[in-house]
This record gives structure tokens, sequence and C-alpha cells, in this order.
């Protein structure tokens, strides 16, 4: 790890002032799970460290009407435990399988993350090439992409950004110049080259907090490997919108399948006006993955992510908000 400058700000106003124009120059610290790896194994380098965490305007969790404020520094284990948000989001945050993660890791810090790519961890850059040349369609592939199509075959490391697309949460950044908002679903980025992040996030901004919408029926249902200490091979999150016991809306997104949180149009469209029980829901499992284009060792997840949005609905219909 490099020398860096260590700034503990006790105001927004002074954290944003303390960032830089360009990526590179500082990285934001919470609760630094992805971050001090990433600089251990100096694939970000920064000057300074601006650590953020004894802000309090960024910390809890809030009703105001028929939403929920969440602050980017709530951590997994505190979103877990609430009974202000919705279903979906709870599900995903409790299935972070580690609990120093859980306990440690921020609801900002998970939409800002890296991604876990070996290619990309091993100084290969976002697109992983060597010599011009993409090494991961014909490389060790099994955890990639299986939707996007390219230059970029990572997948989102996310555990709430499918939910939160779902649920058509938005997120607060500022900067020292002002403040914006975009749908969570404009957050994630798929780039064309090296030199775009995969979020929108500016280098001179930070994440402040989340707002997600009442939900009426909605949940998260993850494939992985191991139960602990393991990342999900396929995700799925749902957001329902009934009328009486069909389905009025729906938004269906899947994880850790693409660059970004995926949404499938077809499978929602397959189960309006109908409700959901085994039979819909297979079918909007199959609509969901029909457009997948898996690499040479991957072709396993189609078939894990169409068995998460099965289950991930047959759940929604269970779980109020």
């Amino acid at each position: 790890m490099q020398n860096f400058e260590y700034a503990n700000p006790a105001s927004l106003q002074q954290a944003t002032a303390l960032l830089a124009a360009k990526w590179g120059e500082t990285d934001v610290l919470a609760g630094g799970t992805d971050l001090l790896s990433l600089m251990k194994e100096e694939i970000h380098t920064p000057k300074r460290v601006v650590n953020i965490k004894s802000i309090p305007e960024l910390a809890g969790i809030r009703k105001a009407g028929a939403q929920v404020h969440i602050g980017a520094l709530v951590t997994m284990d505190e979103l877990a435990g609430s009974g202000d948000v919705p279903h979906a989001l709870a599900a995903a945050a409790a299935g972070v399988p580690s609990p120093q993660i859980r306990h440690m890791g921020t609801v900002g810090g998970d939409l800002c993350q890296r991604p876990r790519c070996w290619y990309f961890r091993q100084g290969h850059g976002l697109l992983a090439t060597k010599d011009g040349k993409p090494l991961i369609p014909n490389g060790e592939n099994q955890y990639h992409a299986i939707f996007g199509g390219g230059p970029a075959y990572f997948v989102s490391a996310s555990s709430l950004g499918p939910a939160l697309i779902a649920l058509n949460a938005r997120i607060k950044l500022v900067s020292a110049k002002g403040s914006r908002e975009l749908p969570v679903k404009e957050f994630f980025i798929q780039p064309k080259d090296d030199a775009t992040r995969e979020i929108a996030l500016r280098p001179d901004e930070i994440l402040t907090e989340i707002i997600v919408p009442a939900a009426t029926h909605s949940s998260t249902y993850e494939v992985r490997q191991r139960e602990a200490l393991d990342w999900p091979l396929a995700t799925a999150s749902v957001a329902l919108s009934m009328k009486g016991n069909t389905v009025a809306a729906a938004r269906i997104v899947m994880g850790h399948v693409a660059p970004t949180p995926w949404e499938s149009a077809a499978a929602a469209k397959a189960l309006v006006g109908k409700p959901v029980n085994e039979e819909t829901a297979q079918a909007a499992g199959k609509a969901a993955v029909a457009g997948a284009h898996p690499l040479s060792h991957n072709a396993y997840k189609v078939q894990l992510a169409k068995v998460a949005v099965k289950r991930a609905l047959l759940d929604a219909v269970q779980a109020r908000a």
C-alpha cells in the first residue's frame, strides 16, 4: 500500500471540499471493506483518503410519507434488521453471508464497490484486455456475464442494486457544486473503455442517501455455491403491484449476470394480468433469460438466473413490502 494523506471531516461540506476533480487523486472511506483491499493490491493508489464515517447526516433510516430515506452509512446489518424498508431490500442485505462484512459494509459502499472480476483485480482493466485483445471470452469466465454482449464482461458486485432498481429507488449525489438525484438504474453503467467507470458517480461527489418508494410485494432470491463467505452466482429481485390476485405491474431485475443489474421487461410483461403461481413464475423465469449469451464456461448461470426469478416471484406474493 502506498502512502496517502488521511482526512476525517465532521460535515458533508468539509468532505466534498476535500475531493478532487479526477479519479485517482482521492478516495472516500466508509466501511472500507472494498477500498482497503483495492489499496493493498495497488489498484487504487489515492493521494488522499477522506473518511466520511464521522458525518452524522449520512447515517440512519427514516420514513417520510410513502418513502424511506436510507443514509449512505447505514450498514448492511442495520438494513437487514429494519422493519421500515421493503422486503426485497432487507432480504438482499441479509443475504450477505459474512457477519463481519454486514457489520462493517455500508449501503453506499455496496453501490460504489469495484468489480470482483479477477482480471480487473490483477491489473488488466475493466475490459480485461492484454495487448489489445479481450481475455475473458475464451478465458476463465465461469463467474462472468451472460448478458450485455461485451466489451465489458465483469458482473456488477452490488448486492443491493437489483432490489433498488426493482423498487424504482433513487440516489442522491452531492459535490461542492451542489446535489443531484438520479434513478438507481441510471447509476450503473456498462463501460465501453477502461477510462469509463462502472457507476455514474463523479470523482468530486459523495453518495449521501437512497430514496426508496413504498412497495406492496417484493422479494430477493440468491443462488450461491456456499452459504458462507461466497459471492452469489445469480440473484433476482422483484417488485409487484397487485390487483386482487393478479399482477398489475412488475419489475424483475437480475444480479451477478451482467456488468449492471439486468432488468427484464419481457419477464415483467409475461406476468401482467396473471396470478403468480408455479406455472407463471416459471414462464417469467424463462422469459427473463431468453436473451442470455453465455460464455465458454458459464452456461450454467442461465438456469440459475431462471430459478432465481421464479423463486423470488413466489416469495414476493407471500410477503408484503
